[in-house]
């Protein structure tokens, strides 16, 4: 099931599914917002020289991932877009099609001195989306909304391969985490009305069911790294 409905019927339709399918997930549940934050990272960067470095991460619609990582201090900047497929299917309506290879990613600019990678990675774990379902999240199926780590340096491989194995051996979750590890080839940026979509449209029924309670696992899981955030 697509959330590029069309029309009142079918909207209806994928906030029931969302709602259903909260209700009866207990594999990770992100409108519990007493939950604790997984543990950190054993193996995480250091903070250098650099004032911004770039992470790439797909788990779900870009929507929910961007509005949390709005949020989080330390990130500079995000952008919602494709990656995995090739520049002339960068775009919404072939992507829609599962045809593609594109997952739909966040982009995000942040400065390791104030917010770490390993930290990123955290988030994304604990209140981002759930790492054991296998080309979805929630209502959303297909592979475009599969859980993939793109990294942009050997280091950031290092580091995500070791978090979900460590992750893993403390079973973290009920289920074995199937999120990929790949090296990033292109990031394409996506149409402007994704930019920021969850937090343009905060009462949308998809955004209340879906996304909201990422923003307050957000905030009670992570209260000195939240942020307020107003969109551009």
């Amino acid at each position: 099931m697509k959330k590029s409905w069309i029309g009142i019927s079918g909207l209806f339709l994928v906030v029931l599914a969302a709602a259903m399918w909260f209700a009866g997930n207990r594999t990770m549940t992100l409108a519990d917002t007493s939950k604790a934050p997984l543990p950190a990272p054993a193996l995480d960067e250091h903070a250098g020289s650099a004032h911004s470095e770039t992470a790439v991460f797909a788990g779900g619609c870009f929507w929910g991932v961007q509005s949390v990582y709005n949020r989080v201090k330390g990130v500079t900047a995000t952008t919602a877009g494709y990656s995995g497929g090739t520049k002339n299917t960068a775009n919404y309506s072939d992507v829609s099609s599962e045809t593609t290879g594109h997952a739909e990613s966040v982009k995000i600019v942040y400065d390791p001195a104030r917010v770490s990678y390993g930290t990123l990675l955290r988030i994304f774990f604990s209140v981002v989306h759930d790492p054991t379902e296998l080309n979805r999240q929630g209502p959303d199926v297909g592979v475009s909304y599969r859980s993939e780590i793109f990294f942009t340096t050997l280091e950031q491989q290092k580091i995500a391969s070791a978090y979900i194995a460590q992750l893993d051996a403390a079973h973290a979750f009920p289920k074995k985490i199937v999120t990929q590890v790949t090296p990033l080839k292109a990031f394409y940026d996506g149409e402007d009305y994704h930019q920021d979509y969850a937090d343009k449209n905060p009462n949308n029924p998809y955004i209340q069911v879906c996304d909201v309670p990422k923003i307050a696992g957000l905030k009670q899981q992570f209260p000195d790294l939240f942020q307020e955030y107003k969109h551009k």
